[in-house]
């Protein structure tokens, strides 16, 4: 799978909330999380663990850019990352727990990220398909960068 996403401090955590509502995004879930990372010879891996979703293992490949960037992954299940990676110890790297809001606004998830011990992120994430291509993605980025501008620090380029 594909997509386009964009990462950056948040300034106003409220304000985001408040903009994903006057835009018309629907609301689809306060999510805690915890991503464990783990370090790997080619691309990355995460495991996400959460309260009420099952655990899943996101293997990707994504460069370190701050500005939006394209994203290849593959989600598995235990079962299957135990298949991939088999049944060595995987060397761990950090664990990062958070609390998600995550929203949809017409195929864009709109992520606004509470994370323990580092603040406040948003992250928009276009899904590449054949309906909405890599073009369009990129400008529902943009737009949603122009409309939220004055509540964006800094954009982020790695992993939080």
């Amino acid at each position: 799978m594909q997509n386009i996403e964009f990462k950056a401090e948040l300034r106003d955590f409220d304000a985001a909330v408040a903009q994903c509502a006057a835009l018309g995004a629907q609301r689809i879930a306060a999510l805690r999380q915890e991503d464990t990372y783990f370090r790997l010879a080619d691309g990355r891996l995460k495991r996400r663990q959460g309260i009420t979703e099952p655990t899943v293992w996101i293997y990707y490949h994504r460069p370190d850019t701050v500005r939006p960037r394209m994203c290849n992954y593959t989600i598995l299940n235990d079962e299957q990352a135990k298949l991939r990676w088999g049944t060595c110890s995987l060397q761990q790297w950090v664990t990062v727990t958070k609390t998600r809001h995550l929203w949809l606004m017409e195929g864009v998830r709109i992520h606004i990220d509470r994370v323990d011990d580092l603040g406040d992120y948003i992250e928009f994430e276009a899904m590449v398909t054949r309906a909405f291509d890599v073009k369009a993605c990129h400008q529902s980025i943009f737009q949603l960068r122009e409309t939220f501008a004055p509540i964006l620090g800094e954009p982020v380029g790695v992993s939080y």
